[in-house]
């Protein structure tokens, strides 16, 4: 029997709204992340909105490719962008689908780069530091007696989704000028 990986995607959409019509699509898409938090395998959506101008970006996890797909050919998906005919137009050619940690600050799609190595080096170091105190105070003093392979794997057990499904989104927009000011 084969054991299939599978391994967590992220999508990043770009939509093209008309000028005018920002309220009518900042309440769809309140509406369409409610839907797809329903989705099987839907792990959130983020909003990127612009400062200036009319391109809104959505970051999408899924758990895998197959549900994120499922969700993306559903009827109920369908539903929803018929609702905003004549108010936006998804960007499809930028339309780009990553897995792993890049999508920490890289956004895929878009012309924005990805901040230096030394921004990126120092936002993680900033988000890691304050968890990597806690688990060596709360957890490590509980695990001293399981054997060496198990203690080392509660530290990234804990650590890796905590930095990639909340401190790291956080930390990116909060930083967002810092990390991606023009060269």
């Amino acid at each position: 029997m084969r054991v299939q990986c599978r391994e967590p995607i992220t999508t990043v959409f770009t939509w093209q709204v008309r000028p005018g019509k920002e309220d009518v699509f900042e309440e769809w898409t309140l509406g369409v992340t409610r839907s797809a938090s329903r989705f099987v395998g839907n792990e959130g959506v983020s909003w990127l909105r612009p400062e200036e101008g009319h391109r809104y970006h959505a970051v999408l996890r899924f758990s895998d490719p197959e549900r994120l797909g499922a969700w993306l050919t559903s009827e109920e998906r369908a539903r929803w962008h018929e609702r905003i005919d004549g108010v936006a137009t998804e960007v499809s050619s930028e339309r780009q689908s990553t897995t792993g940690m890049e999508t920490w600050f890289d956004l895929p799609g878009t012309t924005v780069q990805a901040p230096p190595r030394w921004k990126m080096a120092l936002t993680t170091f900033l988000g890691a530091y304050p968890f990597t105190l806690l688990i060596q105070w709360l957890v490590t003093p509980h695990t001293g007696t399981w054997p060496l392979p198990l203690r080392a794997a509660v530290f990234p057990l804990i650590l890796l989704p905590t930095l990639t499904f909340v401190v790291m989104p956080l930390l990116s927009r909060l930083l967002r000028r810092w990390l991606y000011a023009k060269r």
